[in-house]
C-alpha cells in the first residue's frame, strides 16, 4: 500500500473505489502528474471513473495537506504526494519533467533577519530548474 493511502486511511477518509484508484495512481516516487495524466492512468485501472470526480478528489487532496499543488512556468499544475517529507522540487525547463530532490542544509535559515522585512517566516519553497539528459541531449 502507498504512503498515501496509509494516510489517508488513518485520516478516516472515505474510501470509495473512485477515491482508491487517484490515491493509487498518485502513489510512488517522483510522482507529478497533471490532472489530465491522472484521469487517464485511473481511466485504465477504473473505466468509469469521470473527469470531474478526478478534480475533486485532487481538489480535496490538496485542501487535506495530503498532495501538494506544483505550478511551473504557466503549465499545468501538478499534483504531489510527497507532502509529509521536506524536499524542493528540480524542474526540466524543456520538458517539465520534475523530480524531487533533498538539499541539504536549511533554506528557511539562509534567509538573514536582515532580509526579512519584519515576516515571521514560515516556509520557503526554492525550485531548481535546468534540462534533464533527454532535453540536454537534443
Amino acid at each position: 500500500m502507498s504512503d498515501l493511502l496509509e494516510r489517508l486511511r488513518g485520516r478516516g477518509w472515505r474510501m470509495t473505489a473512485q477515491r482508491r484508484v487517484v490515491a493509487e495512481v498518485l502513489g510512488g516516487e517522483h510522482v507529478h502528474f497533471t490532472a489530465d495524466e491522472v484521469l487517464e492512468r485511473a481511466t485504465a485501472r477504473l473505466p468509469e471513473i469521470s473527469r470531474a470526480t478526478v478534480y475533486n478528489t485532487l481538489g480535496e487532496l490538496v485542501s487535506l495537506g495530503e498532495v501538494i499543488e506544483v505550478a511551473t512556468d504557466g503549465r499545468a499544475k501538478r499534483y504531489d504526494p510527497n507532502a509529509h517529507h521536506p524536499h524542493q522540487h528540480l524542474i526540466c525547463s524543456g520538458c517539465g519533467a520534475i523530480r524531487d530532490v533533498h538539499p541539504g542544509g536549511d533554506p528557511l535559515a539562509e534567509l538573514p533577519a536582515s532580509e526579512r522585512f519584519g515576516f515571521t517566516v514560515s516556509g520557503v519553497e526554492v525550485t531548481y530548474r535546468g534540462l534533464c539528459p533527454d532535453c540536454a541531449r537534443a
